[in-house]
């Protein structure tokens, strides 16, 4: 299947080009710089210039397709409802799938799935109206799919990286928020590239929780990160107010308690996670 892929260099890009290239498919992805173009090249892709905002390159892009999956993170939510437009309008009847996030969900209070209410942060509240645009094409024979990926660890760990690991590494200690008690709904970067793929075969209107299934608390979270950079047992708290300081509105992300089962795709896609011992990835011992 010949699939065009927002955010090819970054994180999940990388893993997920991997991952449609190991399932035999053809990848276009959207790249804004040569260096992001060699990136996105050698891991099997092959790079079209242009941004989320040059909507004729990715209207076109799409339309050379069977498939979108659109990885690349907008700065707002009008930016990412013209960029998932552009490309339904090019992919018309073929599968585009959209990413999401599991925040959405706020608090969980319990294990939850993909029907739980929103109650999102500030920083993803903007993501309902996209999201509710992206599936209301089902109705107008489009095949939209979402993922809503938990916090993704493995590899660079990205968001653990920026806001734990090197904060830490400089104090001395690595932070986590209040009493650490609430939960984080993890997936590892690996899992979530191959449910991407997975997802190519999912009916329209399908909405899928791209987690791992296990869910530990922030504070084994940040002991595992001290232990992975010799800072073993090294942690401190912080309050949610010193959070916000230091990261800004992502802090009340991470301080959400969180637990999500990853049960519908398993059972509908068939997916299955493959990483099972986050804390053992995160602690460097996976």
């Amino acid at each position: 299947m010949k699939i065009f892929l927002t955010g090819g260099s970054g994180y999940i890009g990388k893993a997920t080009i991997g991952a449609l290239v190991r399932h035999g498919h053809s990848v276009e992805a959207l790249v804004r710089s040569d260096r992001s173009a060699g990136t996105v090249a050698a891991s099997g892709a092959t790079p079209v210039h242009g941004g989320l905002g040059d909507l004729a390159v990715l209207n076109a892009a799409a339309a050379r397709a069977e498939a979108v999956v659109h990885l690349a993170q907008a700065e707002t939510g009008d930016e990412d409802l013209a960029a998932a437009t552009a490309m339904q309008d090019g992919i018309g009847s073929g599968t585009y799938v959209h990413t999401g996030g599991t925040w959405v969900y706020g608090d969980t209070q319990g294990v939850v799935d993909e029907t739980a209410p929103w109650n999102p942060p500030p920083v993803v509240a903007w993501r309902r109206p996209v999201e509710d645009a992206v599936l209301g094409r089902a109705d107008q024979g489009g095949r939209p799919v979402i993922v809503r990926p938990g916090l993704l660890y493995g590899g660079e760990n990205r968001l653990i990286d920026l806001f734990y690991t090197r904060p830490g590494q400089e104090a001395g200690a690595i932070a986590y928020i209040g009493d650490g008690a609430n939960h984080w709904a993890l997936v590892h970067v690996d899992d979530i590239a191959e449910l991407y793929a997975a997802a190519l075969r999912a009916k329209p209107g399908s909405v899928y929780a791209g987690v791992g299934g296990v869910n530990p608390t922030a504070k084994e979270c940040s002991l595992a990160v001290a232990r992975s950079v010799g800072l073993d047992g090294s942690v401190a708290s912080i309050t949610l107010e010193e959070a916000r300081e230091r990261m800004g509105p992502v802090a009340d992300a991470f301080a959400l308690d969180q637990q999500v089962t990853p049960a519908r795709a398993v059972a509908e896609l068939g997916w299955k996670p493959a990483h099972t011992d986050p804390l053992a990835v995160l602690a460097g011992r996976g």
